[in-house]
């Protein structure tokens, strides 16, 4: 077969599974190179004074000094190159999301200075700006670019991916009208899911404050926020969680035999060190500890704490503190919460030993108020996890549509 029939035929697979109506009839969608849809831009920053910027996977451009708690610029500043509203960026950082590397647009920024190791280009005439991110965000670029790949991150973080072999990636592409609707229907989306995100961040907000007012401040018996049957109840009372708590600690479980989903067979939740889920690493056939609060003993998380309810098995990576007189509930976890991270070592890995979490001093009411005040965070948890389910459906919505959207990318590389 000569080169030109490969091409028809591929050329011909590349039409999505879903298209809006008005397009149904047109032709199937062209691949074109970065090269040809696109201009460098390599202008220096100089003597200008603008904010020197990273790119985070997941989140797109943030300031150097907000990423790494300092400008990094150093002596290369005047090198980094000026990006503009409109212009896109590529850092060739390898990530858990994008392996390949990011590419994100400025948008609202006016002029910032890019390090020059990334590779910054805008879109020709022709050509919509929101339609090429979405192809980004789908990382079309990253199932390309992996071919090139031979080996790891060098020493300073970055894939080695050359510029020639950078603006060679191709990206199916069909008429301009229907790339603007296709970025309309994706940017009203994005909008949505902003929006929703915005309340669950308030939620979230809302819950510290509310906390800030449940509990004594630093120093104070008292807090400032009590509920009207306990405004004459004693002052909170200072204890040691060892005073409180049998303190002791999970156990070993190889990971194979934990389940990712929940059954009969394997009812019962297993905590772990990892922060998503809470901990949440997945489900086993038997249980450990009920009714508990646990805290992570190792690692970047130490002193996380959680209030753990029903039937449980955590890893030896958690502490674990038992009580039956009802002081195992969401108000002391929060309590123990608030102070934890103050008593994590940092010398090695950082580390929240059973005898340090045993000497750490808290204030606690008495059980009926704690119980209240759990009652309390419940109701906002509840709030909280229902608006991040609703936030999570919007986002797995968005892939889905987007998968109906695009041609598979994969037939790029047949």
């Amino acid at each position: 077969m000569t080169g030109a029939k490969k091409m028809t035929q591929k050329q011909s697979t590349l039409t999505p599974k879903l298209r809006f109506p008005e397009f149904g009839n047109d032709p199937t969608w062209t691949p074109v190179t970065l090269r040809d849809v696109s201009v460098p831009v390599e202008e220096k920053v100089g003597d200008r004074k603008l904010t020197p910027v990273s790119i985070s996977a997941g989140i797109g451009f943030v300031p150097q000094a907000e990423k790494f708690g300092r400008d990094i610029s150093g002596n290369q500043y005047k090198q980094y190159t000026v990006v503009r509203n409109g212009d896109f960026v590529y850092n060739k950082g390898n990530s858990l999301r994008f392996p390949q590397g990011c590419i994100y647009q400025l948008r609202d920024w006016g002029e910032v200075a890019a390090p020059n190791v990334f590779i910054c280009f805008r879109l020709k005439e022709g050509y919509s700006d929101g339609f090429f991110q979405s192809c980004f965000e789908k990382n079309i670029h990253g199932i390309q670019l992996q071919r090139h790949i031979t080996s790891g991150a060098r020493s300073n973080g970055l894939l080695n991916i050359s510029r020639d072999t950078f603006f060679d990636i191709q990206i199916p592409t069909p008429s301009l009208a229907e790339q603007q609707k296709i970025a309309e229907c994706l940017s009203t989306l994005d909008e949505l899911i902003e929006a929703e995100s915005r309340k669950l961040d308030a939620l979230k907000d809302h819950k510290k404050g509310l906390m800030q007012q449940l509990f004594p401040r630093e120093g104070e018996t008292r807090p400032r926020l009590r509920f009207p049957e306990f405004h004459d109840a004693p002052e909170w009372e200072e204890k040691k969680v060892g005073d409180i708590f049998k303190v002791t600690r999970g156990q070993v479980l190889a990971m194979r035999l934990v389940k990712d989903t929940q059954s009969d067979e394997e009812p019962y939740p297993v905590y772990s060190s990892q922060t998503k889920n809470s901990g949440l690493c997945g489900f086993y056939s038997e249980y450990l500890y009920e009714e508990a609060i646990t805290w992570t003993t190792d690692g970047a998380n130490a002193g996380d704490v959680n209030y753990r309810p029903g039937k449980f098995y955590c890893t030896n990576v958690c502490g674990v503190l038992l009580n039956n007189d009802g002081y195992a509930n969401k108000c002391i976890a929060a309590l123990i919460g608030n102070v934890s991270r103050k008593h994590v070592s940092y010398v090695g890995n950082p580390k929240l030993m059973n005898g340090v979490m045993s000497e750490i001093v808290i204030r606690v009411p008495s059980i009926a108020e704690q119980q209240r005040i759990a009652s309390s965070l419940d109701s906002i948890d509840n709030l909280i996890a229902a608006q991040s389910e609703k936030l999570e459906i919007l986002r797995t919505h968005k892939r889905g549509l987007m998968q109906q959207l695009f041609p598979n990318p994969s037939e790029l590389e047949s």
